[in-house]
């Protein structure tokens, strides 16, 4: 299992200061919050792309890539990369370059975003999200795996003997994840390449993102991918912890009450009732999340959302304590127990060179064993026509 936090860079009001930060401030606190990411023991660090204000990250390489410089085991995503508004020409050659600036740490996840406004920005309609987020994923998928790509669409110029550059590191594109809150065709797009598929997990209850991932799983095995556990499985979650449960729900409600996605909504008692987020003890938050491979399966990759609604730089870096110091390595034990051999772990950039080397290597015995089968049956059929002319012979004689 692969555990880290993601975050959607929203610059939010402090409602307990009135402390606005600025974009400067929320941006050098990003880097230090990845940084405390790695130091407590967490593999995964994923970053929003927005464009619109109240959020800062609309260039999530750029930011990524310092981070790579400032870390050194962290394994860095995005939270969403807008495949719909982005050309995914620069999407190959940004994220490539990424991911041989940061030695492999890198993947991605795309997503069609939930912003309307965007669409026309970059000048797109919101009413083709779904036919952008095939095309362009369809050709982002070609151009890193191909070394000159013939392209004719819709919704770009035609392409011919294109190259971009630099090619994956080792040749191997960095994993792709496909996000989605609502959508069975990103599930469905998820499996028919064999990529991971990530369930937001934070909006809805969990029959909702049972119902997409278990479409998604039985997807991944109907392409021939491998059998249905061994999807490659995301989850989101959200989390506010103190020792005492009740000064956690004292502490978080103003946050939440005031939160720029979710706020002026439903109580924080029902929305914690009704989705993962969860207030409470580090105990409280173990159980919960404990129980969602009961409804998920057992999946590879547990991140929380754990920076957003005002809450300042010293909170978060608090929580990033308790996660991982008292919740992960709790829920490392209660995941590792009775998970089936065949369940893949996380995709690394190492684990996918061995995958890519080991296919390799069974494609070359494979090849040696049919050739050697042939000669096989050149040197029977060879044997049996000797024989079948001594037959004659006897018979002339």
């Amino acid at each position: 299992m692969q555990f880290g936090i993601f975050s959607v860079s929203d610059v939010t009001t402090d409602p307990t200061t009135n402390h606005t930060p600025s974009e400067h401030e929320r941006i050098k606190n990003i880097v230090t919050i990845a940084q405390k990411v790695e130091e407590v023991g967490l593999e995964v660090f994923a970053l929003g792309e927005h464009h619109n204000a109240p959020f800062f990250s609309s260039s999530p390489t750029t930011t990524l890539g310092y981070i790579a410089a400032k870390t050194d085991k962290l394994l860095l995503s995005t939270a969403t990369t807008l495949i719909t508004t982005n050309d995914p020409v620069k999407i190959a050659e940004d994220y490539a370059m990424l991911q041989h600036l940061a030695d492999g740490r890198v993947d991605l996840m795309m997503g069609r975003g939930n912003t309307g406004p965007v669409y026309p920005w970059f000048g797109k309609d919101i009413r083709e999200g779904i036919p952008l987020a095939i095309e362009n994923y369809a050709l982002l998928h070609r151009l890193w795996r191909e070394d000159y790509v013939n392209w004719e669409g819709k919704f770009r110029t035609p392409l011919q003997s294109f190259q971009s550059t630099p090619r994956p590191l080792d040749g191997v594109p960095p994993f792709v994840w496909h996000g989605s809150i609502r959508s069975p065709e990103i599930a469905e797009q998820a499996a028919y390449y064999g990529d991971g598929f990530f369930a937001n997990n934070i909006f809805w209850p969990k029959e909702h993102y049972m119902q997409l991932i278990g479409y998604y799983r039985s997807r991944f095995e109907h392409y021939g991918h491998g059998t249905a556990e061994q999807a490659i499985v995301g989850l989101g979650g959200q989390a506010f912890m103190a020792k005492n449960s009740q000064d956690a729900v004292n502490q978080f409600r103003p946050y939440f009450d005031n939160a720029p996605v979710y706020g002026h909504g439903p109580s924080l008692e029902d929305f914690t009732e009704q989705t993962p987020l969860t207030v409470g003890s580090p105990q409280q938050v173990i159980d919960r999340y404990a129980s969602m491979r009961d409804y998920f399966g057992d999946y590879q990759r547990q991140l929380f959302l754990m920076d957003h609604a005002g809450l300042p730089l010293k909170t978060v870096l608090e929580q990033l304590d308790f996660l991982g110091e008292d919740v992960v390595p709790v829920l490392r034990k209660e995941f590792a127990e009775n998970r089936p051999a065949s369940v893949p772990d996380g995709p690394t950039h190492a684990s996918l060179v061995a995958a890519r080397d080991a296919a390799e290597v069974a494609a070359r015995e494979s090849i040696v064993a049919s050739a050697d089968a042939a000669s096989a049956d050149a040197v029977t059929a060879d044997a049996v026509s000797a024989d079948a002319v001594s037959a004659v012979a006897s018979e002339a004689n």
